[in-house]
């Protein structure tokens, strides 16, 4: 079975990691699904960043669960990974809202108005300040859209298993993952989790424990896998059947499958 290639953060490899260039990027390549994280800022909008802090990719000592929205929106988000673009007098000129702050509500509104079915799978950060608070925001987010009910193109993972469950309270019909990167940890998620949640090991511990693999097979549920940016590494995904592939090089992935499979996804 062909998988479907996820755009991890948006086409991150090429270009700054949350912004909606990069998410415009990996919808034009073709990507079936894209992967964002998502945090809460100090006056309750969900912004589209995996950090706790903005050192890495904003160049500022904030945090964003104590920063508003405003203050978040001064910033450049894209300067980080091309800083010597500055110095090139023939590049052309970027929509400043292309390097800025993605809230998680303009990335839905993108890919509701694409022309094409896209999927989105939204990982809430945690630990963080604002707990439960998180996921009670995203579930209303997703009442706005409609997509609150099963077949909708949205999924939630998560680390945390609270976290998801506090999802499944509140929105029983939406897709759950859990993601986990230790393996140790599938024995006790296996007899917790939810009987139709999917499962997102990290391509790491695939590689590296062959009887995780088959566990993980055996169980019968859908494997989603990230971060997945080498072709060893989806060659592994395929021998398990996975149904999602997550990664920073969507194009790349593509490609690869059309190699293997024919045709488009």
């Amino acid at each position: 079975m062909r998988p479907q290639v996820v755009a991890h953060r948006g086409a991150s490899h090429e270009l700054a990691e949350h912004t909606l260039s990069a998410y415009r990027a990996a919808l034009d390549t073709g990507a079936g699904g894209l992967e964002c994280d998502v945090r809460l800022t100090a006056d309750g909008h969900l912004v589209c960043v995996h950090d706790r802090d903005l050192r890495r990719t904003a160049a500022n000592r904030g945090v964003v669960s104590n920063m508003e929205l405003a203050d978040l929106s001064e910033l450049d988000f894209a300067a980080w990974k091309n800083p010597w673009a500055d110095l090139d007098d023939e590049a052309p000129d970027e929509d400043e809202d292309l390097r800025g702050v993605l809230t998680l509500r303009k990335l839905l509104e993108t890919v509701a108005d694409y022309d094409r079915r896209v999927e989105v799978a939204i990982e809430t950060k945690h630990p963080t300040r604002y707990g439960g608070l998180v996921e009670k925001r995203l579930v209303e987010m997703l009442r706005d859209f409609g997509w609150d009910q099963a077949g909708a193109p949205v999924r939630i993972m998560s680390f945390s298993f609270t976290a998801l469950q506090r999802v499944e309270r509140l929105a029983p019909e939406v897709q759950l993952v859990q993601l986990f990167d230790k393996p140790n940890q599938w024995p006790m998620l296996r007899r917790v989790i939810g009987r139709d949640w999917t499962v997102g090991p990290g391509i790491k511990i695939l590689r590296q424990h062959p009887r995780l693999r088959e566990s993980l097979v055996r169980s019968g549920r859908d494997i989603h896998v990230w971060t997945v940016n080498k072709e060893k590494d989806l060659d592994v995904c395929l021998e398990l059947g996975v149904k999602a592939v997550i990664s920073d090089r969507p194009r790349f992935m593509l490609d690869l499958l059309d190699e293997r499979f024919g045709g488009g996804e």
